[in-house]
C-alpha cells in the first residue's frame, strides 16, 4: 500500500500558509512567541470566527487550505493530534467558574474546551461523517495520529486522510511550564540553541494539516514509505525498527540522505538525538527545525512538514543543517524523521521523493 502526501498547510511563528521560511526564515530572540495569524476571512465567515478560539480558527484554516489544494472535499478520515487541545477555552471556563462562584457559567467555552472538539469542528465544516479520532499524548500526539492513519491505509479501510496537529500556548500555561524549566531564560539565538548545554528551549505554537492519499496527483509532495513507534527503546531496538522500515522498501542505511530531528536546545532532549545519530547514522546530514519554528507539543508535525518540503524542492538549505561540519546538501531522495518525547515515546518516519 502506497501513501502519498499530496498537500500541507501550516500556521506557525513563520509566515503562515507560506514556504518563505525555506529560504528566508524569521529568527526570534524571545523565549515566548505566538503564531502569526493569517486572514481568516478567506476560510471562515466573520460571525462564525468571532465565536472561535485561536487554535480552532487555525485548525479550520489549515484544514480547508489543504482540502482546496487536493480537491478532496470529503476525506475518508480526519485524525487529529493535540497535546493541549483548546487550552485557551479551558482557561476561560475555569476563570469564569472562580469569578462567578461556580454559578451562571457560560457554556460555550466549556463545550469548546474538549480535546476532540478540534477534529469534530473540522468534520462539521467539511460535512464529513467518516472516521474521526483525536490523540492527546503531549509531544507524540501528532505521531500517534499519523500512526493511526498508516494503519488505516494498510488495512485498506481508507484511501484518503486529513491528518492534523494543533497546539497553542497561552501566557498562563507558558508561566506554568517555566516553573518546570521548559524554557530558556534571557535572549534566544541560534547559537544558544545549538550549544545545547543547558535546560529549556523557546516556546511557540503550531498548526499543520496534511492530506494523505493512496494515489499520486499532480501536486504530490512526497511518499510516506513507512513508520514505526517505540516505547522506551534502547539504541539496538531503534536500529532494528529502522532496518525493518528500510528492508520493507528495499533500502539500506546508505540510501538515507538526511535525518530530521527535534533538536531544541534543551540538553536532556538533545543528548538522546546525539547518541542515536553517532551510533546508527554517523556522517549523515542532520536537519533541525526548532530553531526557526520553536518548541510545542505539535512540533513533530512541523518536522515532517520540513522533511516533505526538502524533498519537494530537491535541495537542503544550509540554514537547516544542524551539523556545521557537514556541508553535503546534494539532492535528497530519502529522509528519515526521528522524534522522541522525554526519551519515552520514539517514532521513525521515512519519506521519499517522487521526483525520480
Amino acid at each position: 500500500m502506497s501513501i502519498y502526501i499530496n498537500s500541507i498547510a501550516h500556521i506557525s511563528i513563520q509566515e503562515p500558509m507560506s514556504e518563505n521560511w525555506f529560504h528566508s526564515p524569521i529568527m526570534y530572540r524571545e523565549n515566548y512567541v505566538r503564531s502569526i495569524e493569517p486572514d481568516y476571512s478567506a476560510f471562515i465567515p466573520m460571525m462564525t470566527a468571532r465565536r472561535m478560539g485561536l487554535v480552532m480558527k487555525r485548525a479550520i484554516a489549515t484544514a480547508l487550505k489543504t482540502i482546496r489544494e487536493t480537491g478532496i472535499e470529503n476525506p475518508d478520515a480526519i485524525i487529529t493530534g493535540t497535546g493541549l487541545g483548546c487550552i485557551e477555552n479551558t482557561e476561560k471556563f475555569l476563570i469564569a467558574m472562580i469569578e462567578n462562584n461556580e454559578e451562571l457559567l457560560p457554556p460555550t467555552a466549556f463545550m469548546q474546551s474538549t480535546h476532540n472538539t478540534i477534529g469534530s469542528q473540522i468534520a462539521v465544516f467539511l460535512k464529513c461523517n467518516g472516521y474521526n479520532s483525536t490523540y492527546s499524548h503531549r509531544g507524540t500526539s501528532f505521531d500517534s495520529a499519523l500512526f493511526d492513519a498508516v494503519m488505516q491505509f494498510e488495512l485498506e479501510k481508507i484511501s484518503s486522510a486529513l491528518i492534523n496537529s494543533h497546539d497553542e500556548m497561552t501566557p498562563n500555561y507558558f508561566k506554568l511550564l517555566s516553573k518546570l524549566n521548559y524554557w530558556k531564560e534571557g535572549e534566544i539565538s541560534e547559537e544558544v540553541l545549538r550549544d545545547g548545554k543547558s535546560k529549556g528551549s523557546f516556546s511557540s505554537e503550531a498548526s499543520v494539516s496534511f492530506m494523505l492519499e493512496n494515489s499520486k496527483s499532480k501536486n504530490t509532495i512526497c511518499e510516506l514509505k513507512g513508520m514505526e513507534m517505540m516505547y522506551e527503546p534502547d539504541i539496538e531496538q531503534i536500529e532494528v525498527c529502522l532496518n525493518k522500515i528500510l528492508r520493507r522498501n528495499n533500502l539500506n542505511i546508505n540510501n538515507i540522505n538526511a535525518v530530521v530531528v527535534g533538536v531544541s536546545g534543551d540538553k536532556d532532549n538533545d543528548d538522546i538525538y546525539t547518541e542515536l545519530l553517532s551510533s546508527i547514522l554517523p556522517q549523515k546530514p542532520v536537519v533541525w527545525y526548532k530553531h526557526i519554528f520553536g518548541e510545542s507539543y505539535s512540533a513533530s508535525g512541523l518536522g515532517m512538514y520540513v522533511a516533505a518540503t526538502i524533498l519537494k524542492k530537491g535541495i537542503l538549505p544550509k540554514h537547516l543543517l544542524y551539523s556545521k561540519t557537514c556541508t553535503d546538501a546534494s539532492t535528497p531522495q530519502n529522509i528519515l524523521v526521528y522524534n522522541h518525547f522525554q526519551n519515552k515515546d520514539h517514532s521513525l518516519v521515512l519519506l521519499s521523493s517522487c521526483n525520480n
